[in-house]
Formats: C-alpha cells, structure tokens, sequence
C-alpha cells in the first residue's frame, strides 16, 4: 500500500484525532500517548513535533490518501546515551499487516543515520504484541534482551524487548 512521511502540519489534527483515537493502540503506548485521544491532543502532539528542535528528534506522519493515520519518529538520547536514539511509532487499525509500519520504520532510520550524529537506533515493544516486534525484525532490528515485569500498563506489569539497529 502507498504511503508516505511528511512532516505534521495543522491540516493533520483532524485526521490524527480520528485515527488515534483507538483503544488497541493505546495499549501498546507509555502513558503519554491518551485515551480517548481528542482533538486538543492532536493539536498539541502536533505542536510538540513543530516546536521541537530539528537537530534531536524526527517526527513524520504516516499519510495515506491524504490523511495522516499514523506518526513515526527518532528521538535523540542525552548524556551517555547521545550516540543512540528511540524509535517510537504507532498506525491506525484499519492500516495494520499492510507492509506500511516496516517500510516507515526502514526509511525514517535510514533518514535518521544520515541526519544525526548516532550509532544506534532501538526500539522497546511490549513482549506482547507481535506486531510491532515483527515490524521491527523486518525492518533489521535485532532482539537484545527481555527486560522481565519491566512496564506497569492499565494496572498490571508487562514484560517489554529491546530491540536496536546499529548503524552499517
């Protein structure tokens, strides 16, 4: 299915509210990412990745037919941490097992590695859920660890993966 990254634009909240706004996805996020998911929340998710400084984070949304149904971003660590960066991403359900999250993953690291200064990019899913360790794993991330009852989600605790794709 085509696709493509573009940067977020004030166009995008109502279709960023609309597609976020889904209980399946939200289970998978840190605490952060609300729900319900309104359209205050887009307008200040929206805000947050304009307003952010361009030399530490890459923030894209996933468009399809025009409207965004999904983010995909690298964000640069600090400290000790400085030569690597998180990936995070979600999509809306009705664009899940279509190719599109791997292909996303694969070109916004590529874009990472040539826009910041780092050798490694990883990525922490809940063990459980399959589809986003798959993503990952097709797009070359390697398993590093389990981290056991390492995340508290909706009142239970949750094992979560490392997983990081070093640069060639």
């Amino acid at each position: 299915m085509n696709f493509e990254l573009r940067e977020w634009t004030a166009q995008d909240i109502p279709s960023l509210a609309h597609y976020a706004d889904n209980e399946k996805i939200a289970r998978w996020l840190r605490d952060a990412y609300p729900y319900p998911y309104t359209q205050k929340d887009a307008e200040n998710y929206i805000s947050s990745c304009l307003s952010a400084p361009k030399d530490k984070q890459l923030c894209r949304a996933i468009v399809v037919d025009g409207s965004a149904v999904g983010s995909i971003g690298v964000f640069c660590c600090g400290d000790i941490y400085r030569r690597s960066a998180e990936l995070g991403y979600w999509l809306a359900e009705e664009f899940w097992g279509k190719g599109i999250m791997t292909a996303a993953t694969k070109q916004i690291c590529t874009a990472a590695f040539e826009s910041f200064d780092i050798v490694r990019i990883y990525a922490e899913p809940f063990y459980d859920n399959a589809g986003s360790r798959k993503v990952l794993e097709n797009a070359g991330f390697v398993l590093e660890g389990v981290m056991k009852n390492g995340v508290f989600k909706l009142g239970q605790l949750h094992d979560y993966c490392m997983y990081a794709l070093l640069r060639n």
